[in-house]
């Protein structure tokens, strides 16, 4: 039988270093060597007076991906987010549009998009090694569901 495993470079977050109107599709990975999207499922639990064991319902999803990543000045997501870090960005100027795209489907690639707003946790490290920053991507809302094409490195996102 052969090995179907999906690998975690075929998993692919994205972060939008341009804007809105002129999205710029910057891959995370340069400097990063773990990364998990952590769905913290909602939940409210309820005993009602006619049963004598709770009842549990899922409302919704707090999702994040936490993101320690080592420094590389001309790297296009690390110069983005070291850029928040500086300024110190709050409200509307920490948000982003991130993309996540299974590339272990069939191409077009199922992708979702998702507006999230970057937590900046740390950055640092001990003296003799390389920077780190971490920080978190906050997804908000819905995601919209579509497809990615990838031509020539150049991603495009297309609404389901």
């Amino acid at each position: 039988m052969a090995d179907t495993r999906i690998k975690r470079s075929q998993v692919a977050a994205f972060l939008n270093t341009g804007t809105s109107a002129a999205p710029v599709w910057s891959r995370i990975g340069k400097g990063v060597t773990g990364q998990t999207i952590t769905y913290n499922p909602q939940v409210t639990t309820e005993t009602y007076i006619n049963e004598d064991n709770a009842t549990t319902s899922l409302t919704s999803y707090q999702v994040n991906i936490a993101t320690p990543q080592t420094a590389y000045a001309g790297d296009p997501v690390f110069d983005f987010v070291d850029g928040l870090r500086q300024s110190r960005a709050v409200g509307d100027a920490a948000e982003v549009e991130v993309l996540l795209v299974y590339l272990y489907t069939a191409s077009p690639y199922k992708a979702e998009l998702n507006d999230a707003v970057i937590q900046i946790d740390d950055f640092g490290g001990d003296g003799g090694t390389p920077v780190v920053i971490n920080y978190t991507l906050n997804l908000n809302g819905d995601p919209e569901i579509g497809a990615v094409t990838i031509t020539d490195g150049a991603v495009a996102f297309t609404k389901a």
